[in-house]
């Protein structure tokens, strides 16, 4: 029986249905917010998986074309991979829920989030979560929730809970917030510069509508919730951890003292097979333990070292950060280019620019077709830490890093009206010990300024980690600078990038059922302090602004505006015109619907000579004004020249010279390239041209009688951007008296 529970959210109307609509699953929810509706499945396997170390979760975010009216493009007219923005809600929604599952349950769970219809003003992503937090929480699978969820924005200083479209385009901020009653779980922020204390006010407001969300789905609970099934833990046996502490705790304490990582990794290793030596010959069934048990000891080790004594294994200061080098300028032909390394993290990124007709193009299930005109990419190859793993196609994680720094570095990049290029920044990590996301937003800075690209300031990214007492959450510890091994064994990552005004991007995550305000106000105060520090002794030393000048192999780009009226003439019947432009310059052109008009290429003298054509396209034809053009066709009574694209005109063979001129083609020839000066416009709009205006009048010149011949203008065809006269035939009385009238028509002298 379908039971449908309603509640408001920021002043729209979110219904649950539960209990019609896939009743096989553990858990499921038709969630519907305004007229966005998601449905919400989990699902879990009865049995464990075996050979697994993790807890083996997926989470995915399915968007249907159906859901905003479309038909997929392409030929096969069926949703393809998940765009990069379903993978990425896919990881806002894990990261919240997943510490909540118990840390030793092995077996599947899948949630999955149908996105069936979409209302722009009310975010699928959000409602997505919601319809999770709901499914999972009354399924029988163990977890701690629930969790809520919402969107912040920020106009004219205030919070905006859940913006709506409109909103969003003013919005000084996106911010996606997620938490229990009384924790933040989940943060993922982008930001126009907002400062820290604007930025920790509104996750506090946004807190408080999560509160009340939360209790309206322990009431959904408390009415259809199933009892929790009970599951076979994969934990160490505690017997066997506290045989194998007790030999090898303080040997462990030396071990991971290094600021080496291979070190480290080598006496970890080291004390590891002395460990199975041991346990061998206590027992060898109880081997099977010990992969398990080394890393659940080395975890111990490391907390005790930071909670206890302060003491961090490379031997820094919690809010120490690890030595900093950076270099600008690595590679010879490309736009730009930079390394930035902090202690064994080390990135190498590539600025490559382009004309705005490179921009991405995102089709998605928002509001229209939108392009993306800076994008960043990230590689994470196996040997930046030491594994022989093959190159494969960019995963998750890949893609979530890639758009973090992205994020991070587009509030600072110049409009297009100031810098027309379309923009692409690859992060190559070539060394990771922790953070490389963040570093990939120092060295993006860094190529950027390299390539000349004016960004309004240096944009720096800094982690902190956290230790909270397992008795008493209130009792923590917050440092700054995370490497690996405390980003494994702490519980929390918490990454912020910005500039010396203010926070540019956010990514938490945890493993911890959540976060106090105390624990994000200090985290925000280590990793201002941290990006300080990066941008005024690091970055800004090696290159103190963006360059002025663009590298020789860069493009070279003119803009231009355009009146829109003039844009077909540009563009010609089936591109004709700027097709030809295109191959008379090499220069490549593209032109937005508002007349913004860009010219791009290698060779300035082309983009130069490009923009002329055009400005001669959209020019109207001026009397006495002279012109370079190509003789396009050769008649016994003149040739005609196309001085302006689409534009022709005619040379009477009077105008050809100031010498008699028996035939035409005794001066110009079809291909001919010739200087024009326009003498007339008609009362017909025919354009009447002259070579011999041009030309210096030689001394004692004296006008010849006129020659009356055929003015046969056959083939010119009047058409708006053009002045082909067809179908324009007069014939003429071919009698040799001046008096003589035609034999239609008006008297016409030459």
């Amino acid at each position: 029986m379908e039971k449908i529970f309603e509640t408001m959210i920021a002043g729209r109307k979110f219904v649950a249905k539960i209990g019609k609509i896939a009743q096989f699953a553990n858990g499921a929810v038709m969630a519907q917010y305004g007229d966005t509706v998601v449905l919400s499945t989990v699902t879990a396997s009865a049995q464990p998986k075996e050979g697994i170390d993790f807890f083996p979760l997926s989470v995915d975010f399915e968007e249907k074309q159906y859901a905003v009216g479309k038909i997929p493009g392409g030929f096969i007219k069926r949703e393809g991979r998940p765009t990069e923005k379903a993978i990425l809600t896919s990881r806002v929604i894990d990261r919240p829920i997943r510490p909540l599952f118990p840390k030793d349950l092995r077996n599947d769970v899948v949630v999955s989030n149908l996105v069936m219809s979409v209302d722009q003003d009310c975010s699928p992503e959000i409602t997505a979560m919601l319809g999770t937090s709901i499914a999972i929480a009354i399924s029988d699978i163990p977890w701690k929730g629930p969790i809520g969820g919402v969107v912040l924005g920020l106009i004219d200083g205030k919070t905006v809970i859940n913006p709506t479209l409109e909103q969003r385009a003013i919005s000084d901020m996106y911010v996606t917030l997620a938490g229990t009653l009384s924790k933040i779980c989940m943060v993922e922020a982008g930001a126009n510069e907002v400062p820290d204390e604007v930025m920790l006010q509104a996750i506090a407001d946004g807190h408080e509508v999560i509160k009340d969300i939360c209790k309206f789905i322990n009431e959904i609970v408390a009415e259809v919730g199933k009892p929790k099934f009970t599951y076979e833990s994969a934990d160490v046996p505690e017997e066997v951890f506290s045989m194998i502490k007790e030999f090898a705790w303080d040997d462990m304490r030396q071990a991971v003292l290094s600021d080496d990582k291979s070190v480290r990794d080598a006496n970890v290793a080291a004390l590891t097979e002395k460990v199975t030596a041991f346990i061998t010959e206590k027992d060898e069934e109880l081997v099977k333990y010990i992969p398990d048990s080394i890393y659940k000891l080395e975890k111990k080790v490391v907390r005790d070292y930071l909670f206890r004594e302060h003491v961090r294994v490379d031997g820094r200061a919690l809010d120490q950060i690890r030595p900093l080098s950076c270099d600008v300028g690595l590679l010879p032909r490309v736009h730009g280019s930079s390394m930035f390394q902090r202690g064994q993290t080390q990135v190498v990124n590539v600025c490559t620019l382009a004309p705005l007709s490179e921009a991405q193009s995102i089709e998605g299930l928002d509001a229209g077709e939108t392009t993306k005109r800076y994008m960043h990419h990230y590689n994470f190859p196996g040997y930046s830490v030491g594994e022989a793993k093959a190159s494969r196609s960019p995963g998750r994680r890949e893609i979530g890093h890639g758009a973090l720094a992205e994020r991070s570095l587009v509030p600072v990049l110049p409009s297009e009206e100031e810098f027309p290029y379309a923009i692409r920044t690859v992060s190559e990590i070539t060394m990771s010990n922790g953070s490389t996301s963040q570093g990939s937003v120092c060295a993006s800075t860094l190529s950027l300024m390299d390539a000349g690209v004016p960004i309004k300031r240096p944009v720096a990214g800094i982690s902190s980690g956290l230790i909270v007492n397992e008795n008493d959450d209130n009792d923590f510890l917050v440092f700054m600078d995370i490497q690996g091994i405390e980003d494994f064994f702490g519980d929390m990552d918490f990454k912020v990038a910005g500039t010396t005004e203010g926070i540019t991007s956010i990514q938490v995550d945890i493993k911890v059922e959540g976060l106090s305000l105390d624990i994000i106000r200090e985290a925000f105060a280590l990793t201002r302090k941290g990006r300080l520090q990066i941008i005024n002794d690091i970055i800004l030393p090696r290159i103190s602004a963006p360059r002025t000048e663009l590298s020789k192999y860069a493009p070279r780009i003119v803009s231009m505006n355009i009146p829109v009226d003039k844009i077909r003439e540009v563009i010609g019947s089936g591109g004709k015109v700027i097709n030809k432009i295109i191959a008379d310059t090499g220069a490549d052109i593209n032109i937005n619907d508002d007349g913004k008009l860009f010219i791009s290429t290698p060779d300035l003298e082309k983009a130069e000579k490009a923009q002329k054509i055009i400005n001669g396209i959209i020019s109207d034809p001026e009397v006495g004004t002279t012109y370079t053009g190509k003789v396009t066709r050769i008649m016994e009574f003149g040739a005609f020249v196309e001085f302006l694209p689409g534009k022709e005109g005619l040379v009477h063979i009077s105008k050809l010279a100031w010498s008699r001129v028996e035939k035409v083609e005794d001066v110009v020839k079809e291909g001919d390239e010739v200087t024009v000066k326009l003498v007339e416009i008609d009362s017909q709009g025919r354009l009447n041209l002259s070579i011999r205006d041009t030309q210096e009048k030689p001394e004692g010149y004296v006008e010849e009688e006129p020659r009356r011949r055929d003015n046969n203008r056959g083939g010119r065809n009047d058409r708006k951007g053009g002045n082909n006269r067809g179908g324009f035939n007069k014939r003429f009385d071919r009698n040799d008296d001046d008096s003589a009238e035609p034999a239609k028509g008006r008297r016409i002298e030459f």
